[in-house]
């Protein structure tokens, strides 16, 4: 079967691809590697800025964007995406699985938390070591943590975990939060959160569990160990794009794909939305806007237009 849209990737942005498209009663089929739709939203506790659904829980949403998408009964396919082979007219698109065929392939595999790179943090990956405060925190009730950051992730984490922790340490590498100032707000009205300014994680020490981490002050260069039982590590994000390595297609210097707000790459027939996408913001509302002007696109393209 040759499919009229492939979709890789079941966040905010493939999903809103897949409902678009199957009401446009194109053949769809949305390959996803986990068992769980949602991407990034399903860590996110809360999600307060999608317009008419303030204090969402991300779970929740991803929940009904789903549902939604299978209302129109697309193909769906849980699998890993090996490689691509976009030139010509029919794309074909490699899993751990099967090979697929389409006319338009949408990419929405969106990105992944960025890590530290210090000692320590692979090994005690799982024990205390975490990237997801809303999966793990309710581990690390009544205990200290810390948390590395300074954006808007960094400083909900932190406000979230401070709900039931002891202590909060918050580490940033300025001295100045670059959050929202809203979110700044309630995170300083939050008795038991304490900055630690111009600093750096340099080391993550346990034996079986995060027992200590290692902070260098950076304009100082002194180094001092915190006792802390959790650190939630919220430095950013990379794009999951090593998939495409071997096609054509242009990326940015950071590896996200180059594409306008129509979603166009260099190669005809081929789409990137959602935080795959190179582009300013990368939110709920801007990654459902990309999946409807990637399928948008994809029709003109299917028309002949």
């Amino acid at each position: 079967m040759v499919y009229d849209v492939i979709i890789a990737g079941a966040g905010p942005a493939g999903l809103t691809a897949a409902i678009y498209a199957s009401r446009a009663e194109l053949k769809v089929l949305l390959i996803e590697k986990n068992y769980i739709s949602g991407g990034q939203i399903i860590n996110t506790y809360e999600i307060d800025n999608y317009p008419g659904l303030p204090g969402f829980n991300g779970m929740d949403l991803a929940d009904k964007m789903s549902a939604h998408a299978d209302k129109y009964e697309p193909d769906r396919v849980t699998a890993d995406i090996v490689s691509l082979e976009l030139d010509g007219e029919i794309k074909k698109v490699v899993t751990d699985g099967e090979t697929y065929e389409g006319r338009t392939v949408i990419l929405a595999s969106g990105n992944s938390p960025r890590k530290l790179g210090v000692s320590g943090e692979q090994e005690l990956a799982g024990m205390g070591v975490s990237y997801c405060a809303t999966c793990d925190g309710a581990f690390f009730k009544n205990k200290t943590v810390a948390v590395v950051g300074g954006g808007d992730v960094a400083v909900e984490d932190a406000i979230f975990l401070a709900r039931g922790c002891t202590k909060v340490y918050i580490i940033h590498r300025r001295d100045e939060l670059r959050a929202a100032k809203t979110l700044r707000t309630a995170l300083f009205a939050c008795e038991n959160v304490e900055p630690v300014w111009n600093s750096v994680v340099d080391a993550i020490s346990g034996k079986d569990m995060v027992e200590s981490i290692t902070v260098r002050n950076i304009k100082e260069g002194s180094s001092n160990e915190l006792k802390v039982d959790g650190i939630f590590i919220a430095v950013g994000n990379t794009p999951n794009s090593s998939y495409l390595n071997d096609t054509h297609l242009k990326l940015d210097d950071k590896g996200y794909v180059l594409a306008g707000e129509d979603c166009v790459t260099n190669i005809p027939g081929v789409y990137a939305a959602g935080d795959l996408r190179s582009k300013a913001l990368r939110q709920v509302v801007t990654a459902v806007a990309d999946g409807a002007n990637a399928v948008y696109s994809a029709e003109k393209y299917l028309a002949g237009a």
